[in-house]
C-alpha cells in the first residue's frame, strides 16, 4: 500500500457488490503487537480493489497506526473503514465518524473503584514475571494485563503459555464479574496478555452500528455481506461476539498466514 497506488474504486463501484470484509488485528493481520508483512499489505491493497475492507480493534488508533502504517502513510488511508477500540474511534474513508466515552459512560467513582480492585489483585498475583501498565485506559475500555504492557515479545509468549495452563486471565475475570455485574461491563480475554473491560454492547458487535448508520445517508452503500476474520473467536474471546453475530459471515483463523489462505480461496488475492 505505498503511495501512489491506483485509486480504489468509490464503495458503491467495488466489483464484487454490498460486501465488506473486516478484520481483527492482532492474530489475523499481523503477529501479536508486531507490524503487518508486505504479503499481508499486498493482499489487503488487492482486497480492496474489489470489496470494502476495513479493521476493527480493541486498541488505540496509534498502536494500529504502528502495526498496519508508516511514517508517509497513515492507517485511516488503507482501509475504508478504520475501528479503533472497536469502533468508539473510527474512521470511513479517512474522515472520523461520531465517538463515544467510556469514562463518561462509567462515572469516576465506580472506574476508581474498579481501578483500585485491579491494582490490589495483580499486587498478589504471584506469577512469574511482572513489568509495567497492568491497567491502561483507552477512550471506550480498559485494558487489564496481569504481567502488563511494558512486557518484550519473547516474556509475551511466555505468559501466554503461563496463562494457559494456570488460566491467570480467566480466573480474575470469573471474579470481577462477580465483583462488578452491577455495573453492566463485559470483560472479554484477547491477544497473548490481556483482557478488556467495556459497557455490555460496546464488543466488536459495536463497528456494525456504523456501517448501519453510513447506510443510510445520501450514497450510502448497504452492505449485504459481511465478512469478519478473527482469532479469538471462543466463547469468551474478544471476537466471539461479532463472529457470532447473525449480520455477520465469521471467519476463525490461526494466525495471519491463515487468513491469507482463506482471502486466496475466497477473493483469488
Amino acid at each position: 500500500m505505498d503511495v501512489g497506488t491506483p485509486p480504489y474504486p468509490p464503495l458503491e463501484d467495488r466489483p464484487i457488490k454490498n460486501t465488506i470484509c473486516l478484520f481483527d488485528v492482532d492474530g489475523t493481520l499481523t503477529p501479536a503487537r508486531l507490524s503487518a508483512s508486505p504479503e499481508m499489505l499486498a493482499t489487503l491493497q488487492a482486497l480492496r480493489q474489489k470489496v470494502a475492507i476495513g479493521f476493527v480493534g480493541g486498541s488505540d488508533l496509534r498502536k494500529q497506526q504502528e502495526q498496519l502504517g508508516a511514517a508517509d502513510r497513515p492507517v485511516t488511508t488503507m482501509f475504508d473503514f478504520c475501528f479503533s477500540e472497536n469502533g468508539l474511534t473510527a474512521f470511513k474513508l479517512g474522515a472520523e465518524l461520531p465517538s463515544n466515552s467510556f469514562i463518561h459512560w462509567i462515572g469516576e467513582d465506580p472506574y476508581k473503584e474498579l481501578v483500585r480492585w485491579i491494582l490490589h489483585y495483580i499486587a498478589d498475583l504471584d506469577i512469574p514475571v511482572k513489568r509495567g501498565t497492568f491497567v491502561e485506559f483507552r477512550n471506550g475500555m480498559i485494558n487489564v494485563s496481569p504481567i502488563g504492557r511494558n512486557a518484550s515479545t519473547t516474556e509475551r509468549n511466555e505468559y501466554e503459555a503461563y496463562d494457559k495452563e494456570h488460566k491467570i486471565r480467566e480466573t480474575m475475570v470469573s471474579k470481577m464479574r462477580e465483583k462488578f455485574g452491577h455495573l453492566g461491563l463485559t470483560f472479554s480475554i484477547g491477544g497473548q496478555i490481556s483482557f478488556d473491560v467495556f459497557p455490555d454492547g460496546w464488543d466488536k458487535r459495536y463497528c456494525l452500528q456504523h456501517l448501519e448508520s453510513e447506510a443510510k445517508k445520501p450514497g450510502g452503500v448497504h452492505f449485504d455481506t459481511v465478512h469478519f476474520f478473527g482469532d479469538k473467536t471462543e466463547k469468551g474471546g474478544n471476537d466471539w461476539e461479532i463472529y457470532t453475530d447473525e449480520r455477520v459471515t465469521g471467519h476463525s483463523v490461526k494466525n495471519p498466514e491463515d487468513t491469507l489462505r482463506i482471502l486466496k480461496e475466497l477473493f483469488g488475492v
